[in-house]
């Protein structure tokens, strides 16, 4: 069975580099099963490709299966790559596997999708729908995947599998366009996650989340229970990644990267005891952090650390999980402590959360400046307001950049709220000076 991994095409919203992982595990993982015989992928969301050369690909390769990444930001590109796909390559299977179909699985009924994966991880999913389809199958719902059966949709048969560690497949970094990564992380006043000026290598670390923010997806994709690989098996990965491309720093993804503080002492020690490990950077909570933890990861190499730090305004904490109920003098103390490691502080800042104004966000983002941080906004969105009957259209303003009408208050300036996305920001990183260019 040959089978194409595609990102569709689109203009992306917002890019980080971790978030397309998805489309190389799931591509690594159906390789390890013995009813595929090809795996391709194709990374169409960076405008680096055109819809003629995506029809000469459907056209002149005919696949068995074509998985296709879903996902808010590409929503509205999916109804025209169906109909690319139906016209020039017709016996393709196709089957959605993202972001979207997790959080909102009925919305795909209307779409003309052959399956999609609607729970558990992305992977698992897949490889249920392929396995099925080399049996003769599939002739109803599969575990974590709807099936169109006879022009109905068939309901998932139980709970898609979450994959322990060991199952795993980490991304081949030789098919990753790195090149086009890159060059979407040159202007930093975009206020993507990426460092500009530097390669980045992404390590895929840890799924799952449970503090389980309202306003985050994280838990509804991945499950409130982390799981997390072994250092060694990190430290090997990046060992590997290095020896076949060059890299500048390293990215470690995980929802929430200091949540278990052994672990990271234990990476930390094994890279201040490494000849020639790269810089690195992560993602985690102010909660999750302390003095000692800061320094010792700016000892081994940190040279970025986010934090959600989502709002500063106490009128807004009873609506965010204990663990996020940050204030002013907590978050100034972070960013003496990061400043002294030499690590760059980067603050998640989320405008327009329910109880908050433009005010309070404009304090908080001077609270940000004065301890030295790198301020990283984006908008408030409900994501319990999707609904499966709204339009393509309804569903992508659901994009972490536009106003929800539903999600504000009487009274607010919503130009005032715009202006602290859209507008012109001064403040860009230098961290890239802290890292040797070697790609």
């Amino acid at each position: 069975m040959r089978i194409l991994v595609l990102w569709p095409p689109h203009v992306p919203s917002y890019f980080n580099a971790g978030h397309h992982t998805v489309l190389y595990q799931t591509a690594a993982y159906l390789r390890t099963l013995s009813t595929v015989d090809q795996v391709d992928t194709h990374e169409a969301g960076l405008l680096n490709v055109n819809w003629k050369a995506l029809g000469d690909l459907l056209f002149q390769e005919r696949y068995d299966v074509i998985a296709v990444v879903n996902d808010i930001d590409t929503v509205d590109c999916l109804t025209r790559f169906l109909y690319y796909a139906r016209q020039l390559s017709p016996a393709s299977k196709l089957v959605s596997f993202g972001r979207l179909s997790s959080m909102l699985p009925g919305f795909f009924a209307n779409l003309d999708f052959d399956a999609v994966v609607t729970s558990g991880d992305c992977e698992a999913g897949v490889a249920a729908y392929v396995n099925a389809l080399a049996h003769s199958g599939p002739n109803g719902g599969l575990p974590g995947v709807a099936v169109q059966v006879d022009d109905r949709w068939e309901p998932e048969s139980e709970p898609g599998r979450f994959l322990p560690t060991a199952e795993w497949v980490l991304p081949d970094v030789r098919e990753i366009p790195y090149d086009r990564y890159h060059q979407l992380y040159l202007e930093d006043a975009h206020k993507f996650c990426g460092i500009p000026l530097r390669r980045e290598l992404v390590v895929p670390l840890a799924r799952g989340c449970p503090i389980g923010c309202d306003y985050c997806d994280v838990h509804q994709l991945a499950g409130l229970k982390e799981r997390r690989l072994p250092v060694p098996v990190v430290l090997n990965y990046i060992e590997w990644a290095r020896s076949v491309m060059v890299f500048d720093y390293v990215a470690f993804y995980a929802p929430t990267f200091t949540l278990h503080k052994p672990w990271v002492r234990e990476l930390a020690s094994a890279l201040v005891e490494t000849n020639d490990s790269l810089p690195w950077k992560c993602s985690t909570t102010v909660h999750h952090l302390d003095e000692d933890l800061v320094t010792l990861m700016g000892r081994s190499g940190c040279i970025r650390i986010s934090v959600g730090l989502e709002t500063l305004e106490p009128a807004a904490h009873g609506g965010l999980p204990r663990a996020k109920r940050i204030h002013e003098e907590q978050f100034l103390q972070l960013g003496e402590w990061c400043g002294a490691a030499g690590v760059e502080l980067n603050a998640f800042v989320i405008v327009g959360l329910p109880d908050t104004t433009a005010a309070g966000v404009q304090r908080t983002h001077e609270v940000v400046r004065a301890a030295g941080a790198r301020f990283r906004p984006t908008m408030y969105t409900p994501f319990h307001l999707m609904l499966p009957t709204m339009s393509v259209e309804e569903i992508a303003r659901f994009n972490r950049q536009m106003i929800h009408p539903e999600s504000t208050g009487h009274g607010v300036d919503v130009e005032e709220l715009y202006g602290f996305i859209f507008g012109a920001d001064d403040q860009l990183t230098t961290v890239y000076n802290r890292i040797p260019q070697r790609a």
